[in-house]
């Protein structure tokens, strides 16, 4: 992969560890499913009226949104607003990344190289370090939340992969339409009428200033992106970078939440880089070695 393209995914990584933020402070003010609804709808609209429809069938494009919308931030969000730390949930949902190499191996046919196993294993190491000290607060029932939160973007990744290279710019636009009214109706059910629409009634800029966060450079900007590199390199190429989400989220958490950073936390964020630095080096290191 080509080094810019290197960058842009880490570009796209510390945002989506920013929004772990934005979201903990978002579903501090409105129940967790409305906001994850505002999200999609602020992401499709208006912009599916001036955005063309993407190149590819309507199955694709419904099941990139359900994958994405609904199953992983329905279920993300949810977590977070019952007490998943935000730090944590940043780790836990880099689980992507090794269900989206699975998940391309059994059903897309490819392999990992040599240098991104060794990679993968290295960065997955500081991954360990960085969850270690937070294992102990949480609860049982948020984690695996989040855990098939990341199963389900692995799935949304492999969608994304066989759709193709189409204008992801549009294909993000238009999935981001099959969220909103399934988790506003989540949202009616499990939090009542009552709650929703009051939150609805007293929205105020901070929270309005989120749903933007979240909508625009999170949604459009960082997985049209994302998804147009996928649609490009091999998945395990592409996903290892997710795993430096987890040290974007820890810094904001501990710079705009006061979330404390264990010391073991700032050496698994130094081994991810290393292993991440031997995903995009580590081949051209084998060859002079070899």
């Amino acid at each position: 992969m080509p080094l810019s393209h290197s960058l842009v995914a880490l570009l796209v990584t510390t945002i989506w560890g920013l929004s772990f933020v934005v979201i903990k402070l978002g579903v501090g003010t409105m129940p967790p499913l409305l906001l994850a609804a505002l999200r999609f709808l602020f992401a499709a609209l208006p912009a599916v009226f001036f955005v063309p429809r993407p190149k590819t069938g309507w199955r694709k494009i419904v099941a990139y949104g359900f994958f994405l919308g609904v199953a992983q931030f329905g279920l993300l969000f949810a977590a977070l607003a019952i007490g998943m730390p935000a730090s944590l949930a940043s780790v836990v949902m880099q689980a992507q990344v090794f269900f989206t190499i699975l998940f391309a191996t059994l059903f897309m046919g490819e392999r990992p190289g040599p240098h991104q196993v060794i990679g993968g294993l290295v960065a997955s190491l500081g991954l360990v370090l960085i969850a270690w000290p937070r294992m102990t607060g949480g609860g049982a029932v948020p984690f695996l939340m989040t855990v098939v939160a990341a199963a389900s973007w692995g799935v949304a990744n492999i969608v994304s992969k066989r759709a193709g290279r189409i204008d992801m710019l549009g294909f993000i636009v238009w999935s981001s339409l099959v969220a909103p009214l399934p988790l506003f109706g989540l949202s009616l059910w499990l939090d009542g009428p009552t709650q929703v629409f009051a939150a609805l009634r007293h929205i105020d800029g901070g929270t309005l200033a989120a749903v933007a966060y979240l909508a625009y450079p999170t949604t459009i900007f960082a997985f049209g992106i994302w998804a147009y590199l996928l649609s490009r390199h091999p998945a395990a190429t592409v996903t290892p970078f997710a795993l430096f989400v987890p040290v974007a989220g820890i810094l904001g958490s501990a710079l705009i939440l006061g979330e404390a950073m264990h010391p073991i936390e700032a050496i698994g964020g130094g081994v991810i880089v290393l292993g991440l630095a031997f995903n995009i080096f580590g081949q051209r290191l084998m060859r002079r070695v070899v």
